[in-house]
């Protein structure tokens, strides 16, 4: 199936719609429990159950909008089956507010093995979105993402095992969002202008 279009209000809608309804449905169910076949369940393990078809039935509608599937929406929404299924199971949140670890340390597993062989998978997954045109440049910028992954997979464990749930709950709606969106931003901005005064350094040196 050939790759289509779609607005991008809509993108955005269908790749992070799940996480605001999460979010929303978080608040509104946080202090309620259901008792469900005979367990009680608190509001966060009943969202997390509504979360996890949600995330499904996004990556579907976009598969059938678009006619692909993003790599890492596909590992997310996988992951988040897997994690979000184990919470409801074993009702016990954990599980759930791990998943961001496991992800982030899969991410920078992925991007190390292909640095290994001297390739980029972030080349492989972002190669549109980025504007590297060098080799250099995308090896660059992939190391640095393996350690910015890393981090955030230790941040999240600190906030999940010393914070509150609605701290957590905000940080994984809001605060992970925002800080990749700061890295990739800032580090394209770094990277290329790195690639830029190599070269100058270069031309330089060739005219001397």
């Amino acid at each position: 199936m050939s790759e289509r279009e779609i607005s991008k209000l809509l993108k955005f809608l269908l790749e992070f719609g799940p996480v605001l309804v999460f979010f929303v449905g978080y608040l509104w169910l946080r202090d309620e429990s259901f008792t469900i076949y005979g367990v009680e369940y608190a509001g966060f393990i009943v969202v997390t159950a509504l979360f996890v078809p949600l995330c499904v039935i996004a990556m579907a509608a976009s598969w059938r909008l678009t006619g692909q599937i993003a790599k890492m929406q596909a590992v997310t929404t996988v992951l988040v089956v897997v994690f979000g299924c184990l919470t409801v199971w074993f009702n016990d949140e954990r599980f759930f507010k791990i998943k961001p670890t496991l992800i982030y340390l899969l991410f920078a597993a992925i991007l190390v093995a292909g640095l290994l062989r001297k390739r980029s998978a972030l080349q492989y997954a972002l190669e549109d979105a980025l504007p590297f045109k060098t080799r250099t440049g995308w090896l660059m910028m992939t190391r640095h993402t393996v350690f910015f992954c890393l981090a955030l997979a230790v941040v999240n464990e600190l906030i999940w095992r010393h914070f509150s749930t609605d701290i957590w709950v905000s940080f994984k709606t809001f605060g992970l969002p925002v800080l990749t969106m700061v890295f990739f931003v800032a580090d394209t901005y770094f990277v290329m202008n790195s690639q830029e005064e190599r070269t100058a350094s270069s031309e330089e040196s060739s005219e001397v």
